[in-house]
């Protein structure tokens, strides 16, 4: 099977507005908080990150390490945290339908929200993306936007 899906999450994240919480539970994904993550080693695994070659099927036997913040917190976090870890970014094409009101998102409709990102990082992989997205408001509009 994969490795577990590791979610780095900002102390200060709201977490009535986090779109991961309703994955705490599972037993594929391991939440860490942020400063200081308790994390496993991470040989086997890739951070999404902004810029980053894109992700594609030759990644499929990596975990997924994903930062969980506001963009301005996410940005100091991949600073801070200097993963030693190989990147990838998702393909540009995909818009969010969260309904985004920080200014620091350099492109508002591009700006994925963390369950978005998570989710396409699952379809793009071929891993079942199943219950990941049972809990988002935005889950049909995000489908239907991106064509999933």
């Amino acid at each position: 099977m994969y490795p577990k899906t590791i979610i780095i999450r900002h102390r200060r994240e709201n977490l009535k507005k986090c779109s991961l919480s309703s994955l705490e539970t599972r037993s594929d994904m391991l939440f860490c908080t942020y400063p200081n993550p308790q994390l496993p080693p991470l040989s086997s695994y890739i951070v999404l990150k902004v810029g980053a070659p894109p992700l594609s099927k030759d990644d499929q036997n990596y975990g997924i390490l994903l930062l969980d913040a506001t963009w301005r917190l996410a940005q100091k976090m991949e600073k801070e945290t200097a993963l030693p870890i190989e990147e990838r970014s998702l393909p540009s094409h995909f818009r969010t339908a969260y309904p985004r009101r920080q200014t620091e998102c350099p492109d508002p409709e591009k700006g994925l929200a963390s369950i978005e990102a998570l989710f396409l990082s699952y379809h793009i992989l071929g891993r079942p993306t199943n219950g990941l997205l049972d809990n988002y408001y935005w889950k049909e509009q995000f489908l239907a936007l991106n064509q999933l």
